[in-house]
């Protein structure tokens, strides 16, 4: 169920300037190998930022969402990224306006990274309080992956607020599938706030496969998907893949004029390891990466644009690093060690899985080098990846066996698109 209209002239200022997303860029489409369609970044515009694109302009929407929230106990699914423009050029998070607005908000859910967003990737999140809103805060990372019914007594009505980043193994889509079954299970209602997805622009990768299925992936979906959260929701609504068929009654809060013809700019790094358009749109590239024993830039502040490892030889891997602690990062791969890589900041954007590093990289490792690691095919979603590059097989080749999956994923796809 898609609603579209305020009457509340405050509350529709503060969701106005979250969902008036507008901005310029290059046209975004669904991969196609047999056209071999790519990004021409000479006639892409340059981009307009989240600041720069937000148009406080008095746009009537057909429903008031606050007569949703009224006289409800409310749970929020939400962390550093769940914010919105304020008058002052600044953010406000959307806690602190909800309370502002005397709606009664109860607990506060966080994703991986915390509800601040500061943690390293697969930290412990602990339990603990906001110490602005005194709002009790649950961890749905580590053991509680999932709300439980203890968690939910009280709320009627959950809010979902998370900006995602369009890659299938990025937990936070893991963390929407168990909060929707959650709800789900104990009939409570689920609004979920729409973000732009800056990987939209194409699908690729392969396939998650069900015998691989885990937090960094729980569908069959390819690695890049090309939709929206609020749109992906409804897929996991509409395809049944909640646990025993269960749907959740789902409202999806739609982005105004957003289209796939738009390009989105991310100010506010939605994990501490992202911490710029460049690191997103290489992140399903390199975070292949993450299976292996290479560095993909943490430890710096390069993560995601730059790899490398001690042992690839300097004469071809010319770029040279040192990983060493940072936020987001204690015990970064290869700490304390020089490395030897590739810096790709100065790289086209991407409009497909780039193989090539990963495969390089291989074939450059010495033979008493250790490089795939356990965690490859939970990243991968295949064992076949692995095979594939492990036996020589060529990067076209490669991508042509996952063509007919993608077909069939781009039919289910297309039935839950919300934009154009």
């Amino acid at each position: 169920m898609i609603y579209f209209k305020f009457k509340n002239t405050y509350f529709f200022w503060v969701f106005i300037l979250l969902f008036g997303l507008i901005s310029c860029g290059n046209k975004p489409h669904a991969n196609d190998y047999k056209k071999k369609v790519e990004l021409d970044q000479k006639s892409t515009p340059d981009k307009l930022s989240l600041v720069d694109s937000i148009q406080p302009i008095l746009i009537s929407y057909p429903v008031n969402y606050l007569h949703l929230l009224k006289q409800k106990s409310i749970g929020i699914v939400a962390n550093h990224t769940s914010v919105i423009k304020n008058s002052n050029q600044g953010f406000t998070h959307l806690i602190d306006s909800l309370i502002s607005l005397k709606i009664d908000v109860r607990k506060v859910f966080a994703p991986e990274h915390g509800f601040r967003g500061k943690a390293d990737a697969g930290e412990h999140i602990a339990d603990g309080k906001d110490s602005k809103t005194g709002l009790p805060i649950i961890s749905l990372y580590g053991k509680n992956k999932k709300p439980s019914q203890e968690q939910l007594a009280g709320i009627n009505l959950i809010i979902f607020d998370i900006q995602d980043v369009g890659v299938r193994f990025y937990t936070y889509l893991a963390t929407l599938h168990y909060v929707m079954e959650a709800c789900a299970e104990v009939s409570i209602p689920l609004i979920l706030i729409d973000r732009p997805n800056p990987n939209a622009h194409y699908i690729d990768g392969p396939m998650m496969e069900s015998e691989h299925q885990n937090f960094l992936g729980k569908h069959p979906i390819p690695l890049v998907y090309g939709m929206t959260i609020g749109e992906y929701a409804t897929m996991i609504n509409g395809e049944k893949w909640l646990k025993d068929g269960l749907q959740c009654n789902l409202t999806v809060m739609p982005l105004k004029n957003y289209s796939y013809k738009n390009d989105y700019n991310i100010l506010i790094r939605p994990s501490p390891n992202l911490p710029n358009d460049k690191a997103i749109n290489l992140y399903p590239s390199l975070g292949l990466f993450e299976g292996t024993s290479i560095n993909a830039g943490r430890g710096t502040e390069m993560q995601f644009q730059i790899f490398g490892a001690p042992y690839l030889d300097k004469n071809k891997y010319k770029y040279s690093y040192t990983p060493e602690s940072n936020m987001g990062a204690k015990y970064p791969k290869q700490k304390g060690k020089l490395c030897n890589g590739l810096d790709l900041r100065e790289t086209r954007t991407l409009s497909k899985i780039n193989l090539d590093w990963l495969i390089d990289a291989y074939n450059n490792t010495p033979k008493d080098q250790e490089f795939f690691q356990a965690t490859f095919t939970a990243h991968a979603g295949t064992e076949k990846l692995q095979q594939q590059i492990e036996s020589g097989m060529s990067v076209d080749k490669i991508r042509m066996s996952w063509l007919k999956d993608l077909e069939a994923f781009n039919k289910v796809r297309s039935k839950y698109l919300i934009y154009e």
